[in-house]
């Protein structure tokens, strides 16, 4: 193919869980189904999707993240030395709050083996040839700051936790690579929780300093991907949250910019640009790499409504005065479904908001 990934449009990765995927885990749940039969349904919605994602226009395509209940844990908890458990409560959304569940740290962190593997393996046979099977996984950040730690070598001695944690991530990135992964994206909301005012005295709250957090997950991560193949490319998608179209973070990328596009080994970054709260495209002013891809956010995920072209088009065009235009991507601002049970909007909707980032690019880049 003589594009790389990413791709001109292209998209965060998960999509709205189908009728018979919710039907399936609820059976599943009750005990209804056993768990080949789950995934055999699940294998069926996959294919489905994969083939919408080719029939809109996409390059890359991924498993919607069908087989998950969360962008994160369920990734997370299947590390070794971690545990997922039913949390005193969820995430506070900014008009709602997710079902409870968190993941704990309780023994040494490493990385064996991983359903998400077979997974993979699942998608890029479906996918084929021609088009580029994506795999999303949460950045290793998300398990520092999320995760409670019960394990006393790692409470007495922070950096070996951040040690073991990135080696962990070494070794799945090389297994990701061995199942024929060429397009992995780190999804990762502590960037995002550096930019706003609201979140940073959270962070406080959790016991870290913010400037301090900042310097230790760009230690993390850069550590993390150190012997990613030269022919594998990792994206970082930085999201605000995205759980049944609402958020938790807002504010511009001013605070994490120099540290984020100048210090992080990461070949593209996908950023919310899709309103007010994203703030405007100067932090992109320290993007020095030419050959570091930014994709623009600018349609939204969490409405069905399709966004004016031409205002769409005029922010493509302002950002191009700050990076290359041949360095811009455009796609969704996030996912459609971080969690299981997706944002408020149709499946046509959806189909609808990817066909229309594949015909803007179209005609911005004419490829």
């Amino acid at each position: 193919m003589n594009q790389v990934a990413p791709f001109y449009a292209d998209h965060v990765g998960s999509i709205l869980r189908t009728k018979a995927i919710k039907e399936a885990r609820e059976k599943f749940q009750s005990g209804e189904i056993t768990t080949q039969e789950l995934r055999d349904i699940e294998n069926a919605e996959i294919k489905y999707i994969v083939e919408k994602q080719k029939e809109v226009g996409l390059k890359a395509i991924t498993d919607g993240e069908f087989r998950r209940a969360w962008w994160h844990f369920d990734f997370l908890e299947n590390l070794d030395g971690v545990e997922g458990y039913n949390a005193a409560g969820g995430i506070q959304f900014s008009k709602v709050q997710t079902k409870s569940h968190s993941v704990k740290i309780t023994g040494p962190i490493d990385f064996t083996t991983h359903p998400f593997i077979e997974d993979f393996i699942f998608l890029k046979e479906v996918v084929g040839e021609n088009h580029v099977a994506k795999q999303t996984i949460p950045s290793p950040a998300m398990l520092h700051y999320r995760g409670d730690i019960e394990y006393q070598p790692y409470i007495d001695d922070a950096d070996k936790f951040v040690a073991d944690l990135a080696v962990a991530y070494q070794k799945a990135i090389q297994a990701f690579y061995d199942a024929g992964c060429r397009y992995l994206q780190l999804d990762d909301t502590s960037w995002s929780y550096l930019c706003s005012d609201e979140q940073r005295e959270v962070v406080h709250e959790r016991g870290f300093d913010p400037d301090t957090l900042q310097e230790t997950y760009k230690t993390l991560i850069n550590e993390s991907i150190k012997y990613k193949p030269a022919d594998m490319v990792i994206t970082m998608h930085i999201c605000r949250g995205n759980f049944r179209s609402t958020w938790i973070a807002e504010g511009g990328y001013g605070p994490v910019a120099e540290t984020l596009f100048g210090k992080l080994n990461i070949d593209g970054f996908f950023l919310e640009y899709d309103n007010e709260r994203s703030g405007d495209f100067s932090p992109l002013k320290y993007v020095a790499r030419p050959d570091l891809k930014i994709v623009l956010g600018l349609i939204t995920s969490k409405t069905g409504d399709l966004e004016d072209e031409t205002a769409i088009k005029e922010r493509i065009r302002e950002a191009s005065e700050v990076v290359p235009l041949n360095q811009l991507r455009l796609s969704p601002q996030c996912g459609f479904a971080s969690t299981e049970e997706g944002n408020i909007l149709s499946e046509e909707a959806q189909w609808n908001k990817l066909r229309y980032v594949v015909k803007i690019a179209e005609d911005v880049w004419g490829k």
